[in-house]
């Protein structure tokens, strides 16, 4: 009599079912609500320069002050998420920021702006590693990648979302930046549609002895599997078996099964923080970290100062917020590209070929001066350098077993967040320096370390998740 199979291979060995779409889903519009209120920023930012006569300082400083909460949100939320649970902090930290950007409509000077951007980073940087870390453990093991990717591009449309509004609202008054911010209040609604409507992670409940529970969501996902026709069925069940042969196979080989798992697992003794950096994992740690920083540089430097680059450069507010709006439509496509590829050619060269088509365009993009090729090399920005966010998303959850996940992919995240306040920063200065040739040339270099850094990332491309 054969053994009864586990949670994980039952939930690895699934079709795509219209539960796993409310996931996807449900997740993806909190993505998508993240993805316009930092977009948001950036053209806010521009009109108050204008209406309040801010400084370039003042303005950088609110743009890192956000930044400088996602850092500490990224690092808190998973460890929260490890502890409490993947959904429940999904939708306190929804919450959270909601709040925050609803309060900042009401602000009537800068210091009151920076305090409420702070808690607006805490729950926004808190709550995008917790939401890839909560789908990738539902996702099936042959189109993990894909999935997380798509999750990812749900990015494209917030920020597209921001675009719009930047255009269209922002400008239309005085008080526009005051609508715009009121608009992104929408999160601490769908708070309550995270926390109600959608499951806990079946994963996180097996290794917090609530097996139970996640019997039932799992067989709710089995019977939602039943209904679909028998020809999608089969072709679930056609993965190559080594998904969870290797789910416990270490990166090197060199060490024993039993010796990983102690490593890995976080005892009464070793924090999970010193988990990720046990003999197994410090490699890849060390690696992903350096991708996020490097990332997160080049992105919000860029993305934050490209609106008041075109109007520095003489382009009118609403010009330049139409042209930046043409720039973020390529985002959609970058995705698309790269949820394709994922699974095709596999995390690691996926990535380090987005990161490296970012590095060209970069170099390109602040070098052009007509109107023409700033918006071609600007569309080509956002191709690359958001089917890489995609690809990074989707590889980072992998890297390390459950009990560590959402400490890994947080702290991961958290450590990028340090470039993210730094950067927009250090934009100013750049500029003032060498224009936006020097400025875009460094963002280059910062994505071509990141690229190197993927080699040495673990691909697990079509393998089940370690459940450790």
């Amino acid at each position: 009599m054969s053994e009864p199979r586990s949670i994980a291979e039952r939930l690895d060995d699934l079709p795509f079912t219209r539960k796993h779409r409310r996931v996807l889903t449900g997740s993806g519009i909190g993505w998508a609500l993240d993805a316009m209120d930092v977009g948001l920023i950036s053209f806010i930012i521009a009109a108050l320069t204008q209406q309040w006569g801010i400084s370039s300082g003042e303005a950088g400083l609110i743009a890192s002050i956000g930044f400088l909460g996602m850092a500490i949100g990224a690092s808190l939320g998973g460890l929260l998420a490890d502890r409490f649970g993947r959904r429940q902090v999904f939708a306190i930290t929804l919450l959270i920021y909601g709040i925050a950007t609803g309060a900042s409509a009401l602000v009537g000077g800068v210091a009151v702006l920076l305090v409420l951007r702070f808690f607006v980073g805490l729950g926004l940087g808190a709550e995008l590693p917790v939401a890839s870390t909560y789908v990738s453990e539902f996702a099936p093991a042959r189109i993990r990648g894909r999935i997380i990717v798509i999750l990812e591009a749900f990015w494209a449309v917030g920020w597209t979302a921001a675009a719009l509004i930047g255009y269209f609202v922002v400008p239309a008054s005085d008080d526009g930046w005051r609508w715009a911010f009121a608009l992104g209040a929408i999160p601490a609604v769908w708070a309550l549609v995270v926390r109600w409507a959608l499951p806990e992670s079946p994963r996180w409940l097996g290794g917090h002895g609530r097996a139970a529970e996640a019997e039932v969501i799992v067989a709710s996902f089995e019977a939602e599997a039943a209904k679909l026709p028998a020809a999608t069925i089969q072709a679930a069940a056609t993965p190559a078996p080594p998904a969870h042969a290797q789910a416990a196979e270490k990166a090197s080989g060199a060490d024993s099964a039993a010796a990983g798992t102690a490593a890995a697992r976080p005892t009464a003794s070793a924090s999970r923080l010193a988990g990720i950096w046990s003999r197994e994992l410090r490699g890849r740690t060390l690696a992903i970290w350096i991708v996020w920083f490097c990332v997160n540089f080049a992105y919000y430097g860029a993305f934050i100062w490209i609106p008041s680059i075109l109007v520095d450069a003489g382009f009118s507010l609403v010009r330049s917020f139409g042209f930046t709006l043409i720039i973020t439509l390529a985002q959609l496509p970058g995705y698309a590209v790269a949820a394709w590829l994922i699974e095709v050619w596999g995390r690691r060269l996926t990535l380090s070929v987005f990161l490296i088509g970012s590095a060209v365009s970069a170099i390109l993009f602040g070098t052009v001066h007509a109107e023409g090729a700033i918006i071609a090399t600007g569309m080509a920005l956002s191709f690359f350098n958001l089917g890489a966010w995609g690809a990074l998303y989707a590889v980072t959850p992998e890297l390390y077993p459950t009990s560590l996940r959402g400490t890994g992919a947080g702290s991961a995240a958290g450590f990028g967040r340090i470039a993210s306040i730094i950067a927009p920063l250090t934009v100013p200065l750049l500029l003032a320096a060498g224009g936006s040739g020097l400025t875009f040339g460094v963002f280059s270099i910062f994505f071509v370390v990141a690229a190197a850094a993927t080699w040495g990332l673990v691909d697990r491309k079509g393998q089940a998740l370690d459940d450790r």
